[in-house]
């Protein structure tokens, strides 16, 4: 299959308002020489899909073939972060290029339900700076289709929706699909529910988002996000996919998983297909997860959760490696790129920076924990100026903070009146004190280019790198914790 396309990017990931009422300043007038470079954007995040679960970055049974394809005439990044190890907010982190911290977003979003540490406030803010409101400031038309994820009251003027991000069509689900991948009752369309749809999640969003863009008149760029639901629980796959993995599966419920894998695959194929179609060209695609692979059987639903972590240490909910390292392929279609592996550390934090850059959009005035790697698409070069921080309060690994600079990865535990933090959900006036009194301490240290799987720990025998990765990863720490949003009810 070709794939010369519209003009546009495309950005493929397996990872929320008000009107704001901070305006977004409109500081580069969109004109013909603009236009002509701008690329569409199209972004596809999955869900729970985890580091080895792609063919081409070494499952040995499901087959992704239109991903592989991707990845053998784009870039395979096999040391992107994605910003956070769950999915609300890593998705407020990609959408922000912040730490999702800095949001007030700590964990995934449960329902609406009135909570003592606050929970049911949580969502992304009216003044969250986002990517479709930026691009939208210099003429693009925008979408998301699938999870949304951003916010405890969906589709509730209570807080902000999609819309209110910059969003100019949407059609979500708060989370998960339901009842399941097949046949789901809760998508709402702009605001009003749907209804039942027959057929499965994932193909369902990708026929709204080939709607949409049937739909677009003219030729102005567009931002799509297509946020699939898969392979997150509960899974439903088409019984022709199930079947064809039976045989090489230890049960029908891996089988399933397998299977829903490839029906992600699938879908990815017929939206190609599409903009092949209709001749869209200069789209750059990015294809990558929210967070890592959940658990088999860590809740009574789980029963299908087959991810694979490939090497990694760790799951979802996990501050080692597998719980934020993803797969991420990048395909600029219509556009010659640096080709190839490439073993760069790059995060979701820096998709906003860098599609500002593509688009000519002047970024926010706020503090960026992303960077651009717009260079990097031509030269394969891009070297971080800035660590990636996470700290994750209600990791299952005891060392809930963790940062990566360079090839060094140093982890700690916070401890508490002399015991472990006790797992934290969201961060509140009830308990602001008691986290940011807590000791940092207990590191490890590990060399991910030599040790992907953290085994290890070479704190002792690298004593300078140590102490140098130490005091940055104390004033990095102290520094988020510093900026980190404090949920108090009435405020």
């Amino acid at each position: 299959m070709s794939f010369n396309i519209i003009k546009g990017i495309v950005l493929i990931t397996c990872l929320c308002c008000f009107s704001c009422k901070t305006e977004i300043k409109k500081t580069t007038e969109t004109n013909a020489s603009v236009q002509a470079y701008q690329p569409n954007i199209i972004v596809l995040l999955c869900d729970d899909l985890g580091y080895g679960d792609l063919s081409s970055f070494g499952h040995p049974i499901i087959e992704t073939p239109h991903l592989d394809k991707l990845a053998s005439t784009g870039i395979k990044l096999t040391n992107f972060y994605s910003t956070a190890p769950v999915c609300s907010p890593s998705r407020v982190g990609l959408l922000t290029g912040r730490s999702p911290n800095k949001a007030g977003v700590y964990d995934f979003i449960p329902g609406y339900k009135k909570s003592p540490d606050n929970r049911d406030l949580v969502h992304m803010q009216a003044h969250e700076v986002t990517i479709p409101a930026l691009l939208k400031t210099v003429g693009y038309e925008t979408c998301l289709v699938g999870k949304w994820h951003c916010s405890s009251r969906f589709n509730s003027k209570e807080q902000p929706q999609p819309n209110d991000f910059g969003f100019d069509h949407w059609f979500a689900t708060h989370n998960n699909a339901a009842p399941s991948h097949k046949n789901p009752k809760n998508f709402v369309r702009n605001g009003e529910d749907v209804g039942e749809i027959e057929g499965f999640s994932s193909q369902i969003i990708v026929d709204e988002a080939i709607q949409w863009l049937d739909k677009k008149e003219g030729n102005k760029p567009f931002f799509l996000e297509v946020a699939f639901h898969e392979p997150h629980e509960p899974i439903a796959s088409p019984e022709e996919l199930v079947q064809k993995y039976l045989p090489k599966s230890e049960n029908r419920e891996q089988a399933e998983y397998f299977a829903n894998v490839e029906n992600v695959d699938l879908a990815v194929g017929r939206l190609i297909a599409y903009l092949e179609s209709k001749n869209i060209d200069n789209t750059l695609i990015v294809f990558t997860s929210d967070n890592g692979p959940e658990t088999f059987m860590r809740y009574s639903r789980a029963k299908h959760s087959y991810g694979s972590p490939g090497e990694l240490k760790g799951m979802k909910l996990w501050t080692n490696e597998a719980g934020f390292r993803v797969p991420c392929i990048v395909n600029w279609l219509g556009k010659e790129t640096f080709t190839g592996t490439s073993e760069q550390v790059v995060s979701a934090l820096d998709f906003l920076p860098t599609f500002s850059e593509l688009a000519g959009v002047k970024l926010p005035e706020r503090t960026l924990d992303g960077e651009s790697f717009a260079s990097f698409l031509n030269s394969g070069e891009f070297q971080r100026s800035k660590p990636l921080i996470w700290a994750f309060y209600d990791a299952i690994n005891d060392r809930r903070v963790a940062m990566r600079e360079g090839d060094w990865k140093i982890m700690g535990r916070l401890v508490a009146d002399n015991e472990t933090l006790p797992n934290i959900h969201n961060l509140y006036d009830g308990n602001e004190d008691f986290v940011k009194n807590a000791k940092l301490t207990d590191f490890v240290l590990f060399n991910l280019k030599h040790d992907i799987s953290e085994s290890e720990d070479v704190s002792k025998s690298k004593p300078e790198v140590f102490k140098k990765m130490k005091i940055e990863f104390e004033a990095q720490y102290k520094k988020l914790l510093n900026e980190s949003h404090i949920w108090v009810r009435n405020e």
